[in-house]
């Protein structure tokens, strides 16, 4: 248990962990809200709208990627997250302003939507390194884990608190709270101080750098394979609010309440998913194939869920094997990249994993208007048999993936994971023999 939450012995992470949770308790409270919105109040359960929405707020970071990565290896991350917070805590307030007055209509919450989404694809890729500037190397591992942990703590918080809240005084008023969320998290950057951040390499001043961190993917074959499998899964499967929307408000006939409470039993998933990865010392490429092979099977399961109850049982797995996925897939990214192009990398693993959601947010939100939401759940599940699929057909192809047969134990020994030559398939700063990232 120890090494779980060994990080927060680390006074500058504790203090940004403790900001952020409250951060991400109001970000989750203003998603669901929101979500619920454009449901139930601005249209008549129209989950097209929702996936237009979750399209317009997630699409610049395919846009966006290749400059705000740079920027994040580029300039000062404390400073960059202070304008990015308290830029989103202004956009908070004028959308709350506009729906507690009645003003709001749907073209509103879309414009909101997309200036959101632009100031978020610029603060992603430094939230997600300025945490190699609070802990060691060997710790980033658990750091990046317990982020995770705590996103998804504010998950089953914030969601919960929001269905009551939109019931009770609307959602207006869960805008103007979590505008004062952004709060804890800019304290908690002003408590940290600069000179005690970790000095790491800065990418150089000129042209081609944004070329150079493509490059850099373009010859780590094993990285590419995970940003695949991520794209997959992160474009048509973890559209959760959406699945969770239809089936709460279409299959079942339930309230915002309930939405929110479902949210945050996935969330349970959730967070045993994260403290699990955060218990490792190393991300590996199996587990990330793996997850993504039982989101899939788990996915389907909730698809076929009968009532309200079993369906928010159904999701509680779903909810452990896709954070378990996502989780290692970051902390194996991040620890494997030279800490120079961590940022570039980390831009590009951002806008693949939020900005498929343009394109796979519209479609499961026509598919389940068209064929009923459990179809839409099962586009998910089909998603995670994929990623898994193709993360395993590499391993074979491309590190030789060999099966040992012990008769004595009348049942399959190990596998074992052989490079298919000198240093490897993948090059320096890839996998060792065993598949796993190198320390």
């Amino acid at each position: 248990m120890t090494s779980t939450f060994k990080s927060l012995h680390i006074l500058n992470y504790r203090i940004w962990f403790i900001g952020a949770i409250i951060s991400n308790i109001g970000t989750w409270m203003q998603r669901t809200a929101q979500d619920w919105l454009v449901f139930d109040h601005l249209t008549e359960h129209d989950a097209g709208a929702m996936g237009i929405t979750m399209a317009l707020q997630l699409g610049p970071q395919l846009f966006l990627a290749p400059v705000a990565g740079l920027v994040a290896d580029r300039y000062n991350r404390k400073h960059l997250l202070v304008l990015t917070q308290s830029a989103m805590a202004v956009l908070s307030a004028a959308l709350g302003i506009l729906v507690v007055t009645g003003a709001a209509q749907l073209w509103h919450v879309y414009a909101f939507a997309l200036l959101l989404g632009v100031v978020s694809a610029l603060d992603a890729p430094v939230r997600q390194t300025f945490v190699s500037e609070l802990v060691r190397d060997d710790y980033l591992p658990n750091a990046v884990a317990l982020n995770s942990a705590s996103f998804n703590v504010a998950r089953m918080i914030g969601p919960a608190v929001a269905g009551i809240l939109t019931v009770a005084v609307g959602p207006g008023w869960v805008f103007l709270i979590n505008t004062l969320t952004f709060v804890a998290l800019l304290l908690s950057l002003w408590k940290i101080p600069t000179a005690s951040l970790r000095r790491l390499p800065r990418a150089a001043a000129g042209k081609g750098r944004i070329r150079e961190g493509l490059r850099y993917v373009r010859f780590r074959p094993d990285i590419v394979v995970v940003l695949v499998a991520v794209f997959i899964v992160g474009t048509l499967g973890l559209n959760f609010v959406l699945f969770i929307a239809a089936m709460v408000g279409t299959e079942f006939g339930l309230d915002a309440s309930a939405f929110g409470l479902m949210n945050s039993i996935m969330a349970i998933g959730s967070v045993a998913g994260a403290l699990l990865s955060a218990g490792r010392q190393k991300p590996r490429l199996r587990i990330i194939f793996g997850a993504a092979g039982a989101f899939g099977v788990t996915s389907g399961i909730a698809a076929l869920a009968p009532s309200y109850f079993w369906f928010g049982v159904a999701l509680v797995p779903v909810g452990l094997f896709a954070i378990t996925m996502m989780t290692s897939a970051n902390g194996y990214v991040q620890t494997t990249t030279d800490p120079v192009m961590r940022g570039r990398v980390m831009a590009l693993y951002m806008a693949i994993f939020m900005g498929g959601t343009p394109i796979g947010a519209p479609f499961v939100g026509w598919v389940a208007n068209v064929a009923g939401p459990r179809w839409s759940m099962s586009v998910a599940a089909a998603a995670g048999l994929i990623a898994a699929l193709i993360g395993l057909v590499w391993i074979i192809r491309a590190k030789q993936l060999r099966i040992r047969f012990d008769r004595r134990a009348r049942g399959l020994r190990h596998f074992r994971v052989v490079s298919a030559g000198p240093g490897g398939p993948i090059g320096p700063g890839g996998t060792d023999p065993d598949g796993d990232a190198r320390e």
